[in-house]
């Protein structure tokens, strides 16, 4: 991805700026449409691939510590990868990996200044469809985890706990106060030493609402067209094309033709 001049640091780019508890099928596929056609892996024309060797949930060895990554290092990434327990002291030389400053830089940025923002986001996520809009604040633990598609627009204090993927498709909506959670942590509290905990890909498919206060767990994928009612939590896929709601979140009926009828009586 090129966009303008490349920014050779992130002080330029600033500038003036003052054994897992449940189990899991790992790292889920692509996002799938209503037809059950694969659509991830596409061709996305026009999508930004910002930060390429950082794109997968688990970097390579290519993109840690200039290539050396010691065999105690690949074996907690092979934990990342299948669902299993790690600490903070384990997973720490993924650090570099973390765009805390970029986050912190986004959100000072005026709406005044669209175009600086799109360009310090293109440096903040994996990669980044076209027409996006993300009101400040956001954040993200990591950032370069996170995938989003053409059209998406997140409202105020949506949080990315991005250690492993979030791959998010077109034309999503996201209402204020969502957090997006690929990491939990152990019930029982002698195992939660060192902060430990495991983490599993969230997909969410092309054309999802999600509303006011939602919490999306670990290893969710929420299908095509679904709509998910505030203050829910997710914690189970939902299926396309499905209005779900509650805590935890259950499916209450379909989205039919019948909702193509507009919320306004005849005058």
């Amino acid at each position: 991805m090129v966009l303008g001049e490349p920014v050779s640091s992130e002080a330029e780019l600033v500038g003036p700026l003052s054994e897992r508890e449940r189990g899991g099928d790992g790292i889920r596929g692509a996002l799938v449409a209503p037809n059950g056609n694969e659509v991830e892996n596409r061709e996305r024309k026009g999508h930004s691939e910002t930060n390429t060797s950082q794109s997968s949930a688990i970097p390579s060895r290519a993109t840690q510590h200039d290539g050396c990554v010691t065999t105690r290092e690949e074996d907690v990434l092979e934990r990342i990868r299948s669902g299993l327990l790690y600490t903070e002291t384990d997973a720490a030389f993924r650090d570099p990996l973390r765009r805390a400053e970029l986050v912190f830089a986004y959100n000072a940025i005026s709406p005044a200044e669209p175009e600086r923002r799109r360009q310090v986001l293109e440096r903040i996520f994996g990669s980044l469809g076209e027409r996006t809009v993300l009101l400040s604040p956001f954040h993200a633990a990591f950032g370069s985890n996170v995938h989003i598609g053409d059209d998406f627009f997140g409202n105020v204090n949506l949080t990315f706990i991005d250690d492993v993927d979030i791959r998010i498709g077109d034309g999503v909506m996201i209402a204020p106060q969502v957090t997006l959670a690929t990491t939990g942590h152990p019930v029982h509290p002698a195992l939660r030493e060192d902060f430990r905990r495991f983490s599993e890909p969230i997909v969410i498919e092309d054309r999802v609402w999600i509303g006011s206060n939602v919490v999306v767990l670990p290893g969710v994928r929420i299908g095509y067209g679904s709509v998910i009612g505030a203050g829910s939590v997710v914690s189970r896929d939902i299926p396309p094309m499905s209005v779900a709601v509650g805590v935890p979140c259950r499916v209450v009926r379909a989205i039919t033709d019948d909702d193509l009828t507009p919320r306004m009586s005849e005058v």
